[in-house]
């Protein structure tokens, strides 16, 4: 993230991410937009050959901008880490149960023959 010591107190920054893109930031506008203490957030993307998002964070005041994006950062690493355990819960409940659902589903169907306009395949 782009930015300096001097922005912290600021009720109002753009913070500038490489490497990302919408996935990234539209995910971090929603947790943003969840806080009570944000009155505005939103990203652009400047050009679509370049890989970097600006992601506009304006406060009520309450907690800097820069306080903002971290704790929607540290919401979105929780939701994340949740996702991950419930999977990998899954997963070994599945394995441990002989594989629950995926081991009982269908073969996939075999395509029947088709025969062309004279009757030859």
């Amino acid at each position: 993230m782009a930015g300096t010591e001097a922005e912290v107190d600021y009720f109002g920054t753009t913070f500038a991410i490489e490497d990302e893109d919408h996935t990234l930031a539209n995910t971090l506008r929603f947790f943003l937009n969840k806080n009570p203490h944000v009155a505005f957030c939103g990203y652009s993307m400047p050009h679509p050959s370049e890989e970097v998002v600006n992601i506009r964070v304006q406060t009520t005041g309450e907690v800097s901008a820069t306080q903002a994006l971290r704790n929607a950062c540290e919401d979105l690493q929780s939701v994340c880490a949740h996702i991950k355990a419930t999977v990998q819960a899954q997963c070994a409940e599945a394995v441990a149960g002989g594989g629950g659902a995926a081991s009982t589903a269908a073969e996939p169907p075999v395509a029947a023959e088709t025969k062309t306009k004279k009757g030859k395949k």
